[in-house]
């Protein structure tokens, strides 16, 4: 399985997303993005790349990683590798106009493995950019999630006005609670410092740029259908979430650091790839006329699962400041799938 970066249908989407309503503010600009190897990073990377005159600082822990994923700007004048871990805090003479706090541990077994890192790169990571902000005046989009609602309870939507309900009593809670006390400090540096400040709340995000490792759900579809074999689930498939293809989120994401207000959150979804977890599975396996089978987690898989079976979020917000989403969810997985055939 590889991204092939120039198919067609893969050039199409970074158009789409250099389609942006105010895009050309950010010609002459420079932007550091934080997970630049991760899912959304390489989508994001490759539309500013595409669009050229805009400097791009993509920070990772590994040059290596890096170059399979984004090694083909390494000589690029409008390109540079930052290799640093998002727990330290960035060089005192760094000087960039946007911030993107991207780095993160994502997928289910991360939660159950290594629930200690998971905390401190969210919280760590979005201090470390919040204080990069304030010294050089640039502009923060931070990236939440969906999980910062926790399960819902008695709330079919989810809207940016939702508190949410979590369970502290797991290891589970390490990226939900970190990521809400990471919305938290961008508040309060929004307060006391004077940081300009936007957030996206991510919906469950797939497409072409998934990592070989990830283990989210959607991830290990995608992968049985390129191989040609059974789509695996690993529970009935009743949970009911909002997914969103990647180019979709990524252009949504550059509308709201450009078009959105200070310290507001908006969710980033899109009401027709609201779907079943067993229908999503479906859709994968028609792409290669094989069945959905079941099978139970192991317990080390079943730490890390979500206990969430509704996540619905109200895009109403993102739309009154003029976006639209694009991609229907057959759309998207057959996409995904073609591209990384």
């Amino acid at each position: 399985m590889a991204l092939n970066k120039k198919h067609p249908l893969y050039q199409e989407d970074l158009n789409y997303i250099l389609s942006t309503k105010g895009i050309e503010s950010l010609r002459g600009k420079s932007i550091l993005i934080t997970g630049a190897t991760g899912l959304l990073g390489v989508n994001l990377i490759d539309a500013l790349m595409l669009m050229g005159d805009m400097k791009v600082y993509a920070v990772g822990r590994s040059k290596d990683k890096a170059a399979v994923r984004l090694g083909e700007y390494y000589a690029n004048p409008n390109f540079e590798f930052i290799q640093q871990d998002v727990c330290e805090p960035f060089a005192e003479d760094l000087k960039v106009d946007y911030i993107i706090p991207g780095a993160s541990n994502t997928h289910p077994l991360a939660y159950s493995q290594y629930p200690i890192e998971t905390i401190m790169i969210n919280i760590k990571g979005a201090e470390h950019a919040l204080q990069l902000a304030e010294r050089c005046g640039a502009t923060v989009l931070y990236m939440s999630t969906v999980e910062v609602y926790g399960n819902a309870i008695g709330q079919d939507v989810f809207t940016e006005d939702y508190t949410g309900k979590l369970n502290l009593a797991t290891s589970r809670a390490c990226y939900t609670e970190s990521k809400r006390v990471s919305e938290a400090m961008c508040q309060s540096y929004i307060a006391e410092r004077g940081v300009n400040v936007k957030i996206v709340r991510l919906s469950r995000v797939f497409g072409p740029t998934m990592l070989e490792s990830d283990s989210k759900a959607s991830s290990q579809f995608i992968k049985k259908a390129i191989a040609g074999e059974d789509i695996v689930l690993k529970s009935k498939g009743e949970q009911y979430f909002s997914y969103t293809y990647v180019s979709d989120a990524v252009a949504a994401m550059l509308h709201v650091m450009i078009n959105g207000e200070n310290g507001v959150a908006y969710n980033i979804s899109n009401e027709k790839c609201d779907v079943h977890l067993k229908d999503f599975a479906q859709m994968c396996a028609e792409c290669n006329g094989k069945d959905v089978v079941f099978d139970l987690p192991s317990e080390t898989e079943q730490k890390g699962f979500s206990i969430a079976m509704q996540a619905i979020l109200d895009n109403s917000k993102l739309k009154s400041i003029g976006f639209e989403p694009k991609y229907s969810m057959n759309d998207a997985v057959s996409r995904t799938v073609e591209i990384l055939k």
